[in-house]
């Protein structure tokens, strides 16, 4: 049996980085990643989706959103969830293939 690797496959399936197919891919799954960091930060400062809600001065049904990718946030929301949660964000800048000073 012949092990293939996952970015091999992914390749073959959605295509190179770059094609429009992958980038749409890649940016959904970052988008994931950051909706599960919200949970998790969440749950782990014992708050519900509303307590957070009143905190950050959205509706319940916007963290729902926001944790679960359903739904593009606001960057400044996201930036308000996090501030709430008392979490420090930080953004890599890329072009290039270089890290942009900021």
């Amino acid at each position: 049996m012949k092990t293939v690797s996952l970015e091999k496959m992914i390749d073959k399936h959605l295509g190179e980085r770059g094609t429009v197919k992958r980038d749409a891919f890649e940016n959904e799954l970052r988008i994931d990643l950051l909706g599960h960091a919200i949970k998790q930060a969440r749950k782990e400062r014992n708050l519900t989706q509303e307590q957070l809600g009143e905190l950050v001065g959205v509706q319940k049904a916007q963290i729902s959103k926001i944790e679960n990718s359903t739904k593009n946030a606001r960057l400044e929301t996201i930036l308000k969830v996090f501030e709430a949660l008392g979490a420090k964000v930080n953004f890599n800048v890329e072009l290039n293939n270089q890290t942009l000073a900021y």
